[in-house]
């Protein structure tokens, strides 16, 4: 079924068959809720590119859900095209990772891209750039896989935007929250950090919350469901808006 794309997309997300069924849940989720608010677009975001296979993947995937769904998904990518950077501190976890990991051929990387919009740079530079210059479609779908704490706190200045910037409730997958094979992650480092960091700064009526649950309303029981985080904007006008069938 995942080779030649066979049933509906909604079977092959039931069953994970996609290369990255995590991919294939946050963009349709975020496109159907798109759908129910009648909006006519989205934009879905991968922080972390490197060899540009999930960038691909997202544009195979959004192809699928617009022909579905009927709502338009605006893929883009940051990287800093030269790989991690240098490590700050032990919140970075360095005996992970380290400087020059990942680093990206970025002719490369542009030669398979069809349609997505790749930015290169520091994020903590050209996301408030991208803010700025304004999104094609209100940010549905985000996927964070930076590895350091430092360059997650610095990709969540994607959440300083505008309301309009935004679905009401933004799906985020967090790559690198699990733990196994020497690699342990809690609330003191990485990306937990940053997302705790980021709810106690934050005013309440924007937060980072887990899925609850998740895992057990998707018949497959799949473990990347616990990596699914929601970006909860309260305040948005159309949080309250009713999206029952």
């Amino acid at each position: 079924m995942m080779r030649f794309g066979l049933g509906s997309f909604e079977t092959r997300l039931a069953l994970d068959a996609f290369r990255r069924p995590w991919y294939a849940y946050g963009m349709y989720e975020a496109a159907d809720l798109a759908r129910r608010l009648k909006l006519p677009a989205i934009t879905a975001i991968e922080f972390g590119v490197a060899g540009g296979d999930g960038l691909v993947e997202m544009e195979a995937i959004a192809r699928e859900l617009e022909k579905a769904l009927g709502v338009q998904i605006h893929v883009v990518g940051f990287d800093t095209g030269e790989g991690m950077p240098e490590e700050h501190d032990y919140r970075d976890l360095p005996y992970i990772w380290k400087r020059g990991l990942y680093k990206m051929d970025v002719d490369h990387v542009k030669s398979r891209l069809s349609r997505a919009e790749l930015v290169l740079g520091n994020v903590a530079r050209t996301v408030p750039s991208i803010l700025e210059r304004g999104l094609a479609g209100p940010i549905g779908f985000a996927v964070f896989d930076l590895d350091y704490y430092s360059s997650t706190v610095d990709a969540f200045r994607i959440f300083d935007g505008p309301v309009a910037a935004y679905l009401p409730r933004v799906l985020c997958y967090f790559d690198d929250i699990m733990s196994g094979t020497q690699m342990y992650h809690c609330e003191e480092v990485g990306e937990l950090l940053a997302i705790r960091e980021f709810n106690e700064s934050r005013p309440k009526d924007q937060k980072i919350r887990p899925a609850h649950n998740l895992i057990g309303s998707l018949p497959m029981r799949p473990a990347w469901a616990e990596r699914i985080w929601v970006h909860h904007r309260f305040e948005h006008p159309q949080y309250e808006t009713y999206i029952g069938r």
